[in-house]
């Protein structure tokens, strides 16, 4: 029986000896563990950020597809109801307000809810529209053209009002005195330029466009391009720094605009 007791202690010694090895063994092996770590790793992100790329795209299709739908054409309402009845209501969709001739300023409720008497005034003009903040955009825009004896519009902060929106709004040059495009992030020197076409404007606020690179050589030129018009919200001091002085030009059409 010694024997085998012996024998059992030698595989035992052998066993912790080879279990000691492996041990010692796991930071050879560790290099290959960690590239595998490093591979799953790298798998990881690439699926995550290709998901999160995925879900951007996603939610900027569903984005436009909702701003299309908002400024989706009302031609069953045309039909029935007329072009008055048909802006203003597109107007209170989008959450704006309008103000029929004779009539106090109408707007939805918080809900969103339009008062059913607006079609009793499908034979009123609507004579002001303030759709600021809202999504309207350039198909958006027919439903304000429909508007014939407008005087006021108000595209404050509106996201997707651009260049190509301010050169469709020669229709309005008969009737349109007063427009605001303060705020609007897409508007630049180019859309400004066609405004030439509203001679009847009385006042223009230009304040605070980002696209636009030299407000006050713009105020400049719209007030040459509309000599009627009162031109707010792009002050000189705009194109300076502050210390700065203005340059020989500046200073010469600065003086050029306070003799017109």
């Amino acid at each position: 029986m010694a024997a085998p007791r012996a024998f059992q202690r030698l595989v035992a010694s052998e066993l912790c000896k080879n279990s000691r090895g492996l041990q010692g063994l796991s930071g050879v092996v560790a290099p290959e563990s960690n590239q595998k770590k490093k591979r799953t790793l790298l798998q990881f992100l690439s699926d995550y950020f290709y998901d999160m790329e995925a879900l951007r795209e996603y939610l900027l299709r569903r984005q436009i597809l909702k701003v299309q739908r908002k400024n989706r054409s009302f031609l069953a309402l045309k039909e029935h109801y007329g072009p008055y009845v048909t802006g203003a209501y597109f107007v209170l969709k989008l959450g704006g307000a309008v103000k029929f001739q004779g009539q106090e300023w109408m707007r939805p409720s918080k809900h969103g809810w339009i008062s059913p008497s607006i079609g009793n005034l499908h034979s009123v003009p609507v004579e002001a529209v303030d759709v600021s903040g809202c999504v309207i955009n350039y198909e958006g825009l027919d439903h304000i053209l429909l508007l014939k004896e407008l005087r006021s519009l108000s595209l404050q902060r509106c996201p997707h009002v651009d260049d190509w929106c301010l050169a469709r709004l020669y229709p309005l040059a008969g009737s349109l005195q007063e427009l605001s495009l303060a705020g609007c992030p897409r508007v630049s020197e180019r859309g400004l330029a066609c405004l030439h076409h509203l001679q009847n404007l009385r006042r223009l606020d230009i304040s605070d466009l980002p696209a636009v690179s030299h407000p006050s050589l713009t105020h400049i030129l719209l007030e040459e391009m509309l000599p009627h018009c009162e031109v707010v919200g792009a002050g000189w001091a705009q194109d300076l720094q502050p210390g700065d002085t203005p340059s020989p030009v500046q200073s010469s059409l600065q003086s050029t605009a306070h003799s017109s």
